[in-house]
């Protein structure tokens, strides 16, 4: 039956991706990737020999009506993003919205999400949390860093490692440097790390080290 999948593929160690997302890549009539010579790799791994169409966020307006279209013709469509689940931070969600519109089945397999570990690995409450992914860059960054001040929820932050040492000044400043928070990066790689502490302590470190791979940060909610 056509319809589309939305596969997580690995957000570092290629073995952590499920026996049922390689069967659905290799069933499928086309797959559409973030970056095509990033799931190239992927999908050379694996010997699996399926079609390659990109789709990301620079194109995703123009080619989104084309692929209802092919769906609706009869062709089954995998979604997948450079690491991770589709529509987390990544591009994705506009096909989804699309297809529920045009009666089309969608089917999101459960697999690798960066945040996970992240929020597991960092000790703080897993009961109740939310995910912001990443903030503003620019406009709206502030008025969102003096917003997320007063939750008392875990929360939970996508950072590239350009910007991490101003990102921890920033929620210093906002939520108090003696705030606790974790920082994950290189989530399954070799290198994996996570490092705990205060904003001010967390601060101190990074700034002695160079650091590399995509950020997760879990920061601890304000005490009621």
């Amino acid at each position: 039956m056509s319809r589309l999948y939305i596969v997580p593929t690995p957000i570092g160690n290629l073995e952590d991706i499920t026996l049922r997302a390689l069967r659905i890549l290799k069933e499928v009539n086309v797959i559409l990737a973030e970056d095509t010579r990033t799931t190239g790799n992927l999908l050379k791994h694996y010997s699996i020999t399926t079609k390659l169409q990109s789709h990301h966020m620079h194109n995703e307006h123009k080619t989104v009506e084309q692929i209802v279209e092919r769906i609706k013709g009869g062709e089954t469509v995998a979604l997948v993003s450079d690491a991770g689940t589709p529509a987390i931070s990544d591009p994705g969600s506009m096909l989804v919205r699309e297809c529920i519109k045009n009666g089309i089945e969608v089917d999101c397999l459960p697999g690798a999400t960066a945040f996970v570990p992240a929020l597991v690995n960092s000790g703080m409450d897993c009961e109740s949390f939310v995910f912001y992914g990443f903030l503003p860059q620019k406009k709206g960054r502030q008025t969102k860093l003096k917003e997320i001040a007063g939750e008392t929820r875990t929360m939970i932050f996508y950072e590239s490692p350009f910007r991490l040492g101003k990102a921890l000044g920033e929620f210093a400043q906002y939520l108090g440097d003696d705030r606790q928070a974790s920082v994950s990066r290189e989530i399954s790689k070799m290198f994996e790390e996570t490092k705990r502490g205060t904003f001010a302590e967390l601060i101190e470190y990074f700034s002695k080290k160079a650091v590399k791979g995509e950020i997760v940060i879990v920061v601890e909610g304000k005490n009621e």
